[in-house]
């Protein structure tokens, strides 16, 4: 069998979660599947970075076929074409994996697979600038893609619930797979010298509580901000932890950022991140509403104990590893942070539950059903 599958996600330099995802699923099911053939697309006119796909040449039984359209021009003739069909630009295949929602489209002779992460931009519009609700409801158009799909993967039962409830599909068409995590997220010995280059190498500071993630309304920023302040108001001992967030600033958060006393790092890199974490003295995930939320996965497999919000997939991530609050309660959260910076037992057995809940989870059981998901359709 020949399989597609879409990479085009990994052309930016600093790739994000589903970058990741589909990074580390690619990886997966070439290690496990050296029968099938794969054939590996992506797409950028001025082809930036090639190091997410060096690697590929390494199996005999991969090729990649990495095209230098401009996208503008090319997702536009998808738009108004439907034109060209993928499976046909890269020799013909008979099943093409989309690992995230993009502009596509394929021939009746292939059967198209593909992942949806969320529909935060179908329940929650409002935390979206204009451009980005356009680019979700005119163009890429998800609901489309929902229904040509032969199979479908939801990273959560509450993302499935969404595709159920918001684009009424079958619920026998969905396929729940969650997200893995790699193994070099994991505790470290406080002497690892690795640490202390990485606390140079971003200016983090001694003790400090941490998010990490794309820095915009959803991730409810404001809240994260709100309740560490009154933490450091109310017990001035706790001022000896300072605030950090990592990640891409959307705009539509830039301003509350830059007049806040908080410690902005950017992105980082993605080999940087189990020592920033390990670094981290508590990790804070108060989101509004997230698909799978893997940095909560990532911050406990390193030992860093999690305070997320309890809505939409968290609870399934976390199960009972975390201390769940509620988003819409910024003292929630601030008696939250309060409790296990001061609580040497409870910190302790947030980290240790932390370690094993994160165990539960790997890139190659997402592979695995993955493979079984495409493997139906063939």
């Amino acid at each position: 069998m020949r399989i597609g599958f879409d990479a085009r996600c990994l052309e930016e330099e600093n790739i994000s979660g589903v970058g990741e995802y589909a990074l580390e699923l690619l990886k997966n099911i070439l290690k496990l599947d050296s029968l099938n053939q794969y054939i590996i697309f992506s797409n950028s006119f001025r082809q930036k970075n090639g190091r997410h796909f060096e690697w590929i040449n390494a199996h005999p039984n991969a090729k990649l076929k990495r095209f230098s359209f401009p996208n503008k021009v090319f997702n536009l003739c998808f738009w108004y074409l439907n034109w060209p069909k993928i499976d046909k630009l890269i020799g013909g295949v008979d099943v093409f994996f989309a690992p995230n929602i993009n502009f596509l489209s394929v021939s009746d002779a292939c059967r198209l697979v593909t992942t949806f992460h969320d529909l935060s931009f179908e329940r929650y519009p409002h935390f979206f600038p204009l451009k980005t609700r356009l680019w979700h409801k005119y163009f890429v158009n998800p609901r489309k893609i929902s229904r040509i799909a032969k199979g479908m993967i939801a990273v959560s039962e509450s993302t499935k619930k969404d595709l159920e409830e918001i684009y009424q599909v079958r619920k026998e068409n969905i396929q729940v797979i969650p997200h893995g995590i790699s193994q070099d997220f994991r505790a470290m010995e406080k002497n690892d010298p690795k640490l202390a280059a990485t606390r140079k190498k971003y200016g983090l500071p001694q003790k400090f509580i941490f998010f990490l993630g794309n820095i915009e309304p959803r991730k409810n920023i404001s809240s994260i901000i709100e309740a560490y302040k009154s933490v450091v108001l109310k017990n001035p001992k706790l001022s000896e932890y300072k605030l950090v967030l990592a990640g891409n600033i959307n705009s539509l958060c830039r301003d509350l950022i830059e007049k806040e006393d908080v410690k902005i790092c950017g992105y980082i890199e993605r080999e940087d991140r189990p020592y920033v974490y390990n670094l981290a003295s508590l990790f804070v995930y108060p989101s509004f509403f997230e698909g799978f939320g893997l940095p909560i996965l990532e911050a406990m497999a390193c030992g860093t104990p999690v305070i997320a919000s309890n809505n939409s997939s968290l609870p399934e991530v976390s199960g009972k590893a975390t201390l769940p609050i509620d988003p819409n309660r910024p003292a929630e959260l601030a008696e939250a942070m309060e409790n296990i910076l001061i609580d040497e037992n409870l910190y302790n057995k947030f980290k240790k539950r932390g370690i094993a809940q994160a165990q539960k989870f790997s890139w190659e059981k997402c592979a695995k059903e993955t493979l079984a998901v495409i493997h139906q359709h063939k």
